[in-house]
């Protein structure tokens, strides 16, 4: 019986052994890396992540993906030196390490040292020619300290290796134009009316844009032959660099020949570069025909692979109404930043469309709908040349509609 009993206990305990060995068997340092993880992005406890890598790293020290994330941790943690200690050690343990060169920049870019960030972006570089991670920090960086020639060669670099990549696109976008520190264009259109006018409507504009350390600013003229008058109008229009992320859009124009073109127009925008390739923007515009026409506008942008889609309101409060003009539009690029097919689809008039914005004049609340089609590109990289086509159902007085067709063509040169 006592055999028995002595038996029975040995056999528990050695059962109950086995779960608490279990339990207090030690966590991998790939499971304590993946933890850390979790704790940085699901419950943003950078101290515990922190504390968990270096657990993980006390099995694996020299581990370069845990030990750089340990120095990303010290960097959203605003621990600069702490991370240039760990990010050194790195690429000393492991030169040529990708990842390392990425994090280091990011670091110092972070914190306005850019000049120190571009020389590790560069030595990057020198391992990985063709990083388009590295070569699009080394755009941005470049670009930051308005090297723009240079920011867009390496954005062009970048995107040759991946025509797909949705931030480098948006970040050539945006510094397209500083490249170049004059540019001239013209543009004619001709507006074809079935029913509303007799005669066509004609357009022509010249403008001068130059490159300067607040931003671009361009003048331009407007000739245009309306209801068989003529008439002349000059404008002046900004878009003042305001920091990485804010840029503004100011327009001021005047005519003498009111009925041709508003006695006086201006406008103001103000626009946000957000992360993952998103644009915003909002402003106001004002037009004068006898009488004073303010318009509210705002808009949203997103790049996608060789993809950007815009939509964008215009608003025009006016008694117990509010009328208002919406465009949908979207870009097919099939090269670089000035090379795309276009495809807009809106309803009513926009204060921007130089071609038909008299219009807005009416005492009607106008109703149109409209599609347009374009073609956009570069050739030998400083002349563009682009044809638009736009059709449109304009109710031009009530319960009354009329077609027109607007043929834009136009050519710029930058040198």
């Amino acid at each position: 019986m006592f055999q028995r009993l002595s038996h029975f206990l040995t056999v528990s305990c050695m059962c109950l052994s086995i779960p608490m060995l279990h339990a207090q068997a030690p966590l991998s340092s790939e499971e304590m890396f993946r933890q850390a993880r979790s704790l940085a992005f699901d419950k943003h406890d950078y101290p515990a992540a922190m504390q968990r890598v270096k657990e993980a790293l006390m099995q694996t020290p020299t581990d370069p993906d845990m030990l750089i994330f340990l120095g990303r941790l010290y960097t959203w943690g605003h621990r600069a030196d702490s991370a240039r200690g760990v990010f050194g050690r790195v690429l000393k343990e492991h030169p040529g390490y990708e990842d390392g060169y990425q994090a280091y920049s990011d670091l110092e870019y972070w914190n306005d040292s850019s000049a120190r960030a571009l020389a590790i972006c560069s030595e990057g570089l020198r391992y990985h020619p063709r990083s388009v991670s590295l070569l699009r920090r080394k755009a941005s960086i470049l670009s930051g300290l308005r090297r723009y020639n240079e920011a867009k060669a390496a954005a062009d670099s970048a995107l040759e290796t991946d025509p797909k990549n949705t931030e480098v696109r948006a970040l050539l976008m945006k510094i397209r134009d500083y490249t170049a520190g004059n540019k001239i264009g013209v543009s004619y259109d001709y507006i074809y009316f079935d029913r509303q006018y007799n005669d066509p409507w004609h357009l022509v504009s010249v403008d001068y844009g130059r490159q300067t350390k607040m931003g671009s600013i361009i003048g331009r003229v407007n000739y245009a032959n309306r209801f068989r008058s003529s008439g002349v109008q000059g404008e002046i229009e900004a878009y003042p660099h305001i920091s990485p992320v804010f840029y503004g859009y100011v327009n001021a124009g005047y005519s003498g020949n009111e009925g041709i073109f508003p006695r006086w127009r201006a406008g103001a925008s103000l626009y946000a570069n957000l992360p993952h390739a998103f644009e915003v923007d909002g402003g106001l515009r004002y037009l004068y025909f006898g009488s004073n026409t303010w318009i509210y506008t705002f808009s949203l942008g997103k790049y996608y692979k060789n993809y950007w889609f815009n939509a964008r309101a215009y608003l025009v409060p006016g008694g117990n109404s509010i009328s208002q003009s919406v465009t949908l539009t979207g870009r097919w690029y099939f090269g670089g930043a000035d090379d795309y097919l276009h495809l807009a689809l809106g309803t009513g008039i926009s204060p921007d469309d130089r071609g038909n914005n008299q219009q807005l004049a009416s005492v009607y609340s106008l109703k149109s709908q409209k599609i347009e089609v374009g073609w956009r590109q570069s050739l030998a990289r400083l002349n563009i040349v682009y044809v638009n086509v736009q059709w449109l159902d304009q109710e031009y007085l009530p319960k009354t509609h009329g077609k027109q067709i607007d043929i834009t063509i136009g050519y710029q040169r930058r040198f």
